[in-house]
């Protein structure tokens, strides 16, 4: 039997779909068979990937739902500290109306004193305005207590008139405490006031510290009162965060927490979950200048080494080698042909200097001092400052890939340049003082290492140039001739027109004067 052609068609292209269906269900099936033994394999994943059922610890240890014990014994000892500045006002006299009106229409004379100036008419008052406040941490029975410096000084890095002090356990009664000495490059500063048998919190060694450790920061945050706040430590030994404003001249070693620290926490007690000090808090980094985890406290150790240099001299004296240093990258190790990036790579000695003298040259890397390993640049930087000057160290070096040792005497970071300097000043030009740079004026006037030159100390109020130039200038060049000393300004300066290339506070420039 014969279909007609449209018949026949139609037939075939119902055999070509339902070919297609059934294999496209095959296909289906196929695949469904796959993914089920997939599952099946996927139930045995327990065994790869077990969980530790075991207690932090050793498992005896009683679970900790308080520290209030701790914190009771050691919060009194945390104080709040008030700095005051004390102003001079001057309030108007009450004029007699009778005085007044016979010296307006009858000519009365104005009463003068003694010299025949005029008499003021003005009384001169003193006033005491707050400053600041910080907090503070009573370190023994008799009223010694650590702070920070920017607690206790104004802007200009000068102390505050007055400091009081409140105990936690009665913040309505203020003691009266005094400045017994202040370190700029570390921001520590030791206060004391009149006491016996205060409450006072004892210090622990900041160096066994770990990542994770808990911790307890306690001050007086916004004024809102004595204040404790936890978190662990983030991080040990972080350095060149410029927290303290004064770059390679600071000697920054902190403690990083997220335990909270807000303004009016600084110079408050960092401590342990012993109760024992390990850190006074400091600084933060915050967009919002509120506190978002990230705090920073200056250890222990390091306060504690200030504190007794500034107890038993009155100055903290820091040991000096007379080297720049830098660390060491990959690259440089393999260049020098290290076998590891740990070390302090000597880029520049200075003559005359006590490294120079004990035969350390550049190209050096500083490994060790007096068997103390050395890590980083600023590792080697922290510890020659925490010695005293005249130690003599055994400093050990890596040269030609051979270790050699040197002993050297430590000089004195604060006088520690070679050749006598003329430190009272020499008059430059007419009522204007220069003096010449050292450890001590670079600091007061934040002048970098690299800046060399003389600066300006004091311009005499009746002096020419008192319009043209300021106290805290340094001098750099002369009509384009560098100057190093005093005598070599005086030498270059010439009648007439003067161009000076001149720094100032983080810029140079050009000063024209007429000599």
């Amino acid at each position: 039997m014969s279909l007609p052609p449209k018949m026949r068609n139609i037939f075939l292209l119902f055999i070509v779909l339902t070919a297609t269906a059934i294999y496209a269900i095959h296909e289906l099936l196929g695949q469904s068979d796959a993914s089920e033994s997939e599952v099946l394999h996927l139930t045995n994943a327990d065994k790869l990937f077990p969980i530790d059922n075991n207690p932090i610890g050793d498992g005896k240890q009683e679970h900790v739902v308080s520290y209030a014990d701790v914190l009771d014994d050691v919060t009194p000892a945390v104080v709040s500290v008030y700095a005051s500045r004390i102003v001079r006002v001057m309030s108007q006299r009450q004029v007699d109306p009778l005085e007044e009106m016979l010296r307006r229409f009858y000519g009365v004379p104005i009463p003068r004193d003694q010299q025949g100036n005029k008499r003021r008419q003005e009384n001169e008052q003193e006033r005491k305005l707050p400053y600041g406040m910080g907090s503070g941490v009573i370190i023994s029975p008799d009223g010694y207590i650590l702070t920070n410096r920017h607690v206790v000084t104004d802007e200009r890095g000068e102390d505050v008139d007055e400091i009081r002090v409140s105990m936690s356990e009665d913040e309505d009664k203020e003691l009266l405490a005094k400045i017994v000495g202040s370190d700029k490059r570390t921001d520590i500063a030791v206060l004391k006031i009149d006491g016996e048998d205060l409450p006072y919190i004892k210090m622990a060694n900041s160096d066994n510290l770990r990542v994770g450790d808990v911790l307890f920061a306690i001050g007086n945050p916004l004024r809102v009162g004595t204040t404790v706040t936890q978190g662990i430590v983030s991080a040990t030994g972080r350095t060149e965060l410029g927290l303290l404003g004064m770059g390679s001249q600071g000697y920054e070693n902190f403690i990083q927490t997220d335990a909270s620290i807000n303004p009016g926490n600084s110079g408050g007690a960092l401590v342990d979950a012993e109760g024992r000090l390990v850190g006074i808090n400091t600084a933060i980094i915050s967009r919002t200048g509120g506190n978002i985890g990230i705090g920073f406290a200056i250890p222990t150790n390091l306060a504690r080494s200030v504190m007794v240099k500034l107890l038993e001299t009155g100055t903290v004296r820091r040991g000096y080698l007379g080297v720049r240093i830098d660390d060491i990258t990959t690259d440089i190790a393999e260049a020098f042909n290290l076998t590891s990036s740990r070390g302090a790579l000597v880029v520049q000695v200075e003559q005359g200097l006590p490294a120079a003298n004990a035969g350390i040259k550049r190209g050096d890397v500083i490994v060790s001092v007096d068997n103390q390993e050395i890590k980083t640049s600023i590792d080697l930087r922290l510890k020659i400052a925490s010695m005293q000057p005249g130690s003599d160290v055994i400093v050990t070096v890596m040269r030609d890939a051979k270790k050699q040792k040197f002993n050297v005497v430590l000089g004195n970071l604060e006088t520690g340049l070679a050749e006598e300097i003329d430190l009272s000043g020499s008059e430059l030009l007419q009522g204007v003082i220069v003096k010449q740079l050292n450890s001590e004026i670079r600091e007061r006037y934040e002048v970098p290492e690299e800046v060399e030159g003389v600066v300006i100390s004091e311009v005499d109020i009746n002096s020419p140039y008192l319009n043209i130039i300021r106290e805290g200038i340094v001098i750099v060049e002369i009509n384009d001739l560098q100057v190093s000393k005093i005598d070599d300004a005086k030498k270059i300066l010439r009648r007439g027109i003067n161009k000076l290339w001149v720094y100032e506070r983080g810029s140079f420039g050009y000063i024209a004067i007429r000599r």
